[in-house]
């Protein structure tokens, strides 16, 4: 199977991106991986105009298409994002805003291929497992408008440095197991 392996975090070298790499390193005996980081990409803000719900496509010119391609490419995809003020970082949620030529509440809406199946990965300095459920909840909501089939999830607290990975692999590992 493909699996897209998304990191929502701005930071290409941190904690988020060190639970890519350890998925990844689980993942590609059985699958080809792609990884993608969110703030590789130029994503313009949603203007809020509606005219998609009219013409399925944006008139917007950036590089939503670009990471729309890699979802129409894979048959997993994993999305893992670390917490900004409780939820998803705003590259992130700038993306999810973008794609609603997509969402399937208006009609006529574009379409990626059925099919696939979305995992969430949640990451977040603090102790409480609260913010790690409101992240995996609109990473969800996201996959729900795009007909992404929700298949699991993994909340990690007390995160706040790559370092800190060291001692949760076996979790992760776990977690990949399911794919």
């Amino acid at each position: 199977m493909k699996v897209l392996l998304v990191n929502c975090s701005p930071v290409r070298d941190g904690a988020t991106a060190e639970i890519i790499k350890i998925v990844h390193s689980y993942l590609s005996e059985e699958h080809d991986i792609r990884s993608i980081c969110i703030d590789d990409y130029d994503i313009n803000f949603c203007k809020g105009c509606r005219s998609c719900h009219k013409t399925a496509k944006c008139f917007q010119e950036d590089d939503v298409l670009k990471v729309i391609e890699q979802y129409e490419w894979a048959d997993i995809i994993i999305s893992v994002s670390p917490s900004y003020w409780a939820d998803i970082p705003g590259q992130f949620k700038a993306f999810i805003d973008r794609c609603t030529p997509w969402c399937n509440t208006h009609e006529p809406h574009a379409t990626i291929s059925g099919g696939k199946r979305g995992y969430s990965i949640a990451l977040r300095t603090g102790p409480n497992m609260k913010e790690c459920n409101r992240i995996i909840e609109s990473i969800e909501h996201f996959y729900g408008h795009l007909e992404i089939v929700p298949s699991g999830s993994l909340g990690l607290c007390s995160i706040e440095y790559k370092e800190a990975l060291k001692d949760r692999k076996d979790e992760i590992r776990e977690f990949c197991s399911k794919i």
